[in-house]
């Protein structure tokens, strides 16, 4: 995995594995994320897992990876791996594919 970035913005990309699809993982996200005024995605995959990607000040990343790990009441969430990127300057809201 990349180095951490040390700037006020940075991107992460995360990769969720666990009970996460069928669960309101992706709405759960989308709202925290929102809410965070983060900017990116979240998808289903099809081996059942869960992908993001946000941007945005550093300690709003850190706090939804926080929430994320928790995830909703009925998600069980085994792992999430994490990849820091550069930033992208992405203006767009954060939503769900």
């Amino acid at each position: 995995m990349d180095a951490e970035p040390t700037a006020l913005a940075a991107r992460v990309r995360a990769r969720v594995y666990g009970l996460v699809q069928g669960v309101g993982f992706r709405e759960f996200v989308r709202r925290h994320a929102q809410a965070l005024g983060l900017r990116g995605w979240v998808r289903n995959l099809p081996d059942g897992s869960v992908e993001l990607e946000a941007e945005g000040p550093r300690p709003a990343l850190d706090e939804l990876l926080r929430l994320v790990h928790q995830g909703p009441r009925l998600a069980w969430v085994e792992r999430v791996e994490t990849e820091w990127r550069p930033p992208t300057g992405d203006r767009g809201w954060f939503h769900v594919r």
